[in-house]
């Protein structure tokens, strides 16, 4: 900074300080010391310039120093003026403010000779400014009425509720209580409160079955009148649970209450007038509000849709656009809640200040059972309307098919029984529907079940749309219940007789609470149920009906809010309580409502129309409907209240199942398993089977009908439990008890076929069954999972000697006498039938075990926390069931095995009576050869129908074995045979060979192998003796020892054999 900076130099002089920033500040310094500056002129060689510019700063420095005194001179100027001007000023003061003193001394003493008159014309002016006030009020008051009836109309029901509340606190201030002119304004009022009263009340109980301008069942079903915003903003709070969107209008409705315990709506000015209301008020209410009165439209999509939202959702509702901004107000503006809920909560506070909870609840009481059961028979109409116009349409078929329990498709495929018929024309169908006590249309997966289940559905959503309203007004009138009566009406307005703050809660709510509700919501839908399925439930005693009328009403204590006493319980019937509505008969009457007690309509609700069937057995399509019911009710219920939503209509539906319908079914099932199994027809082999098996059931599987009706009753039966899954144990027992009940009765089928019959005895045997079940051939037999393993690791070495045993001990039977033969072929085809058609139901026994224990354990561990079992787990599993049929199906398939084999011998054992020295070659078999493979044919073209491939294999498969065992050892019995023996032996196997070559199962070359062993064997005696030694040499293996010398042993005309023949066999085969 310069040290000419800011001195007063003028702007037309700006050079001046241009200049004067160019001299050295040395100049300026506080000790100024000329001697360096003298010697710098001294010494300059121009020493008349360096004085020159001297002179010419000292120059400069004067001009800047005239500028600066002459801008002061003139300030100091101004100033002197200035205090000079007030001092004039304050000169004149003091003269006027003494001429002042001397008018207003002389002003007091004439006044005071006046005082009297002037008091007098100031009482005057007063009284004529209060009668002035006073006609305004008049002239105000007298338009109330018809600006209420105007807001009645306009339903701006709160806007009317504050007019008259305001009125009624003007007409009672002093000046106005003796004006004879506002008797009439007074009476009208009086009668307006009863007009408000009830159009409120009509509104609200509209607004409470969704029956209302704002409803959400009404907004829903209007999309193209309601704007996006109010859908989108229903949509929005409906992602919320129902009762944290419930209770968090608890505290809304208590902003709008004063200390002093009156209403203040507005400001309530002696001078105001309630047409400033209309014309001030209302132009600010609509400046916050749309034109069509509903929120801003908002984008679908994007953020901002959801910012648009909230704002919308802020907005001052249309039903309140006429109202005076007051407390309440401002909590509806502020809340998020959807439309109808700040509906609700603006009716519950227009009731509160019109003080007439106690009738509206009283009321609501009332109308409350004939309300919804008006709207279930509605709602039954037009379910039943929609049903028969749909049933026109050609693609309803497939609608309705989908429309079935989506919770058995998929799992019980196999329970629907084929509606084609077999190859052989018998229809499936038939061997069921005769047993079954239930016609399929009431079947698990029937239309009649899918129709209940989709009619329940949709009538207690409309329930607990009902009952999510019903918990909104309750807990509202219950929170003004527990304030002072002071806090919720206005001490000038009058009020009912019983709406003392003395009372209960459940005296000034008039009986009215969610616990009376939640009981008659309930009562009618089991009445309902009660009628869907044909039950006459047991009426009530008169004390139980008292008592659920009691504690219905009832609001618990805090002290007992852990639920520990005993809630609402249910007799089976509901009964409401009885209503009083002290004082309100008058209104009432005038208002056109009905004084009516809570009579409940008998005439039923018309669900015969939309049902195809009415009966006991739709119980397990109500169940899980009324068990997902009452989880909505529980989650809606405040925490005071949650006891209540443990007992109820669930408990009465599973107190029904548990106690009629599964006794019920137990019966009827158990009828029809006798009739199925005792049926002369039930275990009688298919006449006219196929010519060849097939493992389909729908193709032709001959099944017998006893066990192929059980089957299908224990799918129907299972299929119930996957409807009812808590009850799901008790239905397998059931299942289980059938189940035996079947097993012995198959048990008694095939100990008639094998009693006393040799083979039955043998597999009984430890011996035989230990070599049966070493037996390679065993491997077509089920394993317990229920397949077949037909891979075969032993060597041959080892087959052979299980065989060669096997083929011993039977061969020791000898001689097989016929009685001891099971020879009845039906008998035959019997086990072989019943075999199939114990592993049919074995492996159907599997599958529906595993899936319903998989269903089970899911079930229950979804509703493990509220849904307690208490019913103990099955002491057996289906699978154990499945392992006793199949064991029994693989003893049939034994018995028939041995049974071949026994067949066999008692056949083979001829050949140790007959000599075979021939004279001539004989064309044919033996006779006992020709019965045999005419036997084997027969048998096999009778069982085929009926045994898989791999177990005719099994059944016959042994025969060959035996066959050449047996021939082979008949040698040691013969005493001679001649060389038309030997052929006539092997003709004998030959034909034996083709016969079993021909059945398809067998293998021929092991056939062929084995019976080409015997022919080898008996063309050895044919042979010289050396040629004997010669191919046991090269085949010592081919034969055993024995077998060998029984070769010496017989006589055979034309052989020579040594005395040392048996010595030199030995000695080769020891070698």
């Amino acid at each position: 900074m310069g040290i000419f900076d800011g001195l007063p130099v003028p702007p037309e002089k700006a050079y001046l300080r241009e200049e004067a920033s160019r001299i050295d500040e040395n100049w300026a310094a506080a000790r100024f010391d000329s001697l360096p500056h003298v010697v710098h002129i001294l010494t300059s060689k121009d020493r008349e310039g360096e004085v020159r510019y001297l002179k010419e700063q000292s120059d400069l420095i004067e001009e800047v120093v005239d500028e600066v005194v002459h801008a002061y001179h003139s300030g100091f100027n101004r100033a002197i003026q200035n205090y000079s001007q007030i001092l004039r000023l304050f000169s004149e003061s003091t003269e006027s403010i003494a001429v002042l003193k001397v008018d207003l001394a002389e002003a007091k003493k004439r006044l005071s000779a006046r005082n009297k008159q002037l008091h007098q014309l100031w009482y005057r002016s007063v009284t004529l400014r209060h009668i002035i006030s006073l006609l305004d009020q008049i002239e105000g008051i007298s338009k109330v009425p018809a600006h209420i009836e105007k807001l009645i109309a306009e339903k701006q029901f709160y806007a009317a509720v504050q007019v008259h509340v305001q009125s009624m606190l003007m007409l009672e201030r002093e000046g106005l209580q003796t004006v004879g002119a506002l008797q009439d304004v007074r009476s009208e009022l009086t009668k307006l409160r009863g007009v408000l009263f009830y159009k409120i009340l009509e509104d609200l109980h509209a607004h409470l079955y969704d029956k209302g301008e704002y409803s959400m069942a009404s907004m829903l079903e209007s999309d193209d009148e309601v704007p996006t915003t109010t859908a989108v903003a229903l949509a929005v709070n409906n992602s919320q649970s129902l009762s944290r969107r419930t209770r968090s209008m608890k505290g809304d409705n208590q902003s709008n209450v004063h200390i002093d315990g009156s209403y203040r709506p507005g400001s309530v000015d002696g001078g105001s007038s309630f047409d400033g209301h209309d014309e001030e008020g209302a132009p600010d209410l609509h400046d916050e509000v749309t034109l069509d009165g509903h929120m801003a439209s908002v984008r679908a999509n994007g953020s901002d849709g959801i910012r648009d939202v909230k704002i919308a959702l802020r907005q001052m509702p249309i039903w309140l656009s006429n109202s005076t901004p007051d407390e309440f107000l401002e909590t509806i503006r502020k809340s998020d809640s959807p439309l109808h809920v700040k509906y609700l909560q603006t009716m519950v506070e227009c009731l509160c200040m019109l003080g007439k909870v106690a009738a509206a609840g009283a009321i609501i009481c009332q109308r409350l059972r004939t309300t919804i059961h008006e709207i279930i028979t509605s709602k039954i109409k037009a379910h039943a309307e929609l049903v028969n116009s749909s049933r026109s349409s050609i693609s309803q078929a497939s609608r309705t098919v989908a429309g079935g329990l989506h919770f058995i498709k998929g799992q019980l495929e196999s329970y629907q029984f084929p509606k084609q018929k077999r190859q052989n024309g018998i229809s499936l169908a038939g061997t069921v529907l005769a047993v079954s006590p239930v016609s399929p249309v009431m079947a698990p997966a029937g239309k009649a079940q899918a129709a209940a289940k989709d009619l329940l559905d949709s009538l207690l959503d409309t329930v607990v749309r009902i009952f999510e309203n019903h918990v909104l007004v309750g807990e509202l009138l219950e929170a003004k219940a527990c304030q002072n009566i002071d806090l919720n009406t206005p001490k000038s307005v009058p009020t009912d007789i019983n709406w003392n703050p003395d009372s209960e809660a459940s005296q000034v709510t008039g009986g009215y609470s969610i616990g009376f509700s939640l009981a008659v919501l309930q009562s009618e839908c089991q009445q309902l149920i009660c009628e869907i399925l044909r039950a006459t439930p047991e009426a009530a005693s008169a004390d139980a009906a008292v008592q659920t009328a009691r504690l219905a009403s009832k609001v618990p204590s805090k002290n007992k809010r852990d639920g520990s006493d005993d809630g609402l319980t249910f007799a089976f019937r509901f009964t409401d309580a009885t209503i009083s509505i002290p004082n309100q008969g008058v209104d009432l009457i005038r208002q056109g409502w009905s004084r009516r007690g809570p009579t409940v309509l008998q005439e039923g609700y018309g669900s015969a129309a939309v049902l195809p069937e009415q009966g006991i057995y739709l119980a397990a399509s109500i169940y899980r409907p009324v068990l997902q019911f009452t989880d909505k009710v529980a989650s809606m219920l405040p925490k005071k209240y949650s006891q209540l939503g443990n007992d109820g209509l669930l408990a009465f539906v599973e107190n029904f199942v548990k106690d009629h319908f599964l006794p019920t079914m137990f019966v009827d099932y158990r009828k029809g398993v006798q009739q199925a199994i005792s049926s002369p027809a039930a275990f009688r082999p298919r006449a006219h089977a196929a010519v060849n098996y097939t493992p389909s059931i729908e193709k032709g599987r001959p099944v017998l009908q006893g066990l192929l009706a059980i089957d299908f009753l224990a799918k129907e039966v299972l299929g119930w439990a996957q409807a009812m899954p808590k009850f799901a144990n008790d239905l397998v027992k059931y299942v289980q008890t059938f189940l035996e009940r079947t097993y012995e009765r198959c048990r008694t089928s095939y100990m008639e076929a094998v009693l006393e019959k040799q083979s039955y005895m043998l597999i009984g045997r430890h011996d035989i069954e230990k070599l049966m079940r070493l037996d390679p051939a065993s491997a077509y037999l089920p394993n317990p999972l229920g397949q077949f393993s037909v891979e075969n690791n032993s060597s041959d070495a080892e087959t052979n000697e299980v065989e060669l045993e096997l083929s011993d001990l039977l061969l020791s039977l000898r001689p097989i006498k016929q009685e001891n033969l099971i020879r009845d072929d039906n008998k035959l085809i019997l086990l072989a039938s019943l075999s199939d058609s114990l592993e049919y139901v074995a492996d159907s026994i599997e599958r529906l075990g595993q899936t319903t224990l998989g269903s089970s354990n899911q079930g229950e561990e979804k509703k493990r926390h509220h849904h307690t079992r208490t019913n103990s787990a099955p002491t057996r599993d289906l699978t154990s069931f499945a392992l006793e049929y199949r064991k029994l199906a693989i003893d049939c398939l034994k018995v028939l095995r041995v049974e071949m084999q026994l067949e066999t011998i008692f056949h083979m054992q001829e050949m140790t009576n007959r000599e075979y020295l021939e004279d001539q070659d004989a064309e044919e078999p033996d006779d006992f050869i020709i019965s045999l493979t005419a036997q084997i044919t027969r048998r096999d073209e009778e069982m085929a129908p009926f045994v898989a491939s791999g177990k005719r294999n099994y059944i016959f498969g042994g025969i060959c074995s035996i066959a050449a065992h047996a021939s082979i050892k008949a040698l040691a019995d013969m005493k001679s045979i001649n060389l038309f023996g030997v052929q006539q032996i092997c003709r004998n196997s030959i034909a034996l060979e083709q016969s079993l070559a021909a059945i398809p199962s067998i293998n021929s070359e092991a056939v062929q192998q084995r019976l080409d062993r015997v022919r080898t064997y008996y063309e050895l005696l044919n042979m010289p003796f050396e040629a004997l030694l010669a191919f046991v040499t090269e085949h010592e293996q081919s034969f055993t020892s024995t077998e060998y010398a029984n070769l010496l042993k017989v006589q055979v005309p034309g052989r020579e054999v040594p005395p040392d023949a048996q010595d030199r066999i030995s000695e080769l085969l020891s070698l």
